[in-house]
């Protein structure tokens, strides 16, 4: 089915939000254990030249997105298809991210026009880089357990009375007090396998979790022509910004800065 303007706007907006809080997540935090046959995901200490994520972003006020994503750190390009409930149905849209750009435009149309907007990424290699091995030591001021199973170890990090921002209020917007709950997996050789950012206050929900799939498969992104796309105008934005799910979206104002400095 074709999915209306409105709705790959909501699809660019999370996504590139979700990937710019995973980078912050990842960024945040780099150890050398023996390698075991078990772990598919085993780095030998290289840095990833790709990975395969699955995605998943869902709130108390009824927004659910889920996608499979493909990042090829050395060209700094980003391909997805993000899956998103309908009313009766579910609609799917491909997704690229290109360093300073976003295109989007329905699964079920393979030659139709690209819908593009201006959003900026974070810096990929340096995501690669902390995917390779996250320094668990540079996290401080949250209560930590760490869990080990197989392979694999999760450290939980909880944190209470958070102040969280409305993601999209902008600059002066109040902040509301919240919990915090982060995990991170690594494996045998501490690569990053998994992540998630369970934030609540009294009145919102808000869940964020990125898999790792596999790392170093090829992974092909190529840009739309200028003929091939057209932008997605600031009026839709707007509308879709102020509506009533995504003004509920909140993120940490502050913590992850206090995470690095305290």
């Amino acid at each position: 089915m074709a999915v209306p303007k409105r709705m790959m706007a909501v699809v660019i907006t999370v996504l590139a939000v979700g990937l710019t809080v995973f980078g912050v997540v990842v960024a945040a935090t780099n150890s050398t254990t023996s390698t075991v046959r078990k772990d598919p995901l085993a780095l030998n200490g290289y840095p990833p030249k790709s990975t395969d994520l699955y995605v998943t972003l869902t709130t108390g006020s009824g927004v659910t997105l889920n996608a499979n994503v493909e990042v090829n750190f050395t060209t700094d390009r980003v391909a997805a298809l993000v899956h998103f409930p309908l009313v009766i149905t579910t609609a799917s849209v491909n997704v690229l991210l290109l360093k300073d750009h976003v295109y989007a435009r329905s699964a079920d149309v393979s030659n139709g026009p690209w819908l593009s907007a201006k959003r900026a990424l974070p810096n990929l290699y340096g995501i690669s880089l902390e995917m390779t091995k996250p320094d668990i030591d540079l996290i401080t001021g949250f209560k930590e357990t760490t869990l080990r199973r197989g392979y694999s170890t999760t450290y939980v990090f909880t944190r209470h009375d958070v102040a969280l921002s409305h993601l999209f209020a902008g600059a002066k917007a109040n902040s509301v007090l919240g919990s915090v709950r982060w995990s991170i997996t690594v494996g045998s050789q501490g690569e990053l396998t998994q992540t998630s950012l369970l934030e609540q206050t009294k009145h919102s929900t808000l869940t964020l979790s990125a898999t790792v799939l596999s790392y170093n498969q090829p992974v092909h992104v190529v840009q739309p022509s200028t003929s091939q796309s057209e932008p997605l105008s600031r009026s839709v934005l707007a509308k879709l910004l102020s509506s009533t799910n995504f003004a509920a979206l909140l993120i940490p104002s502050a913590l992850f800065s206090q995470t690095l400095v305290s």
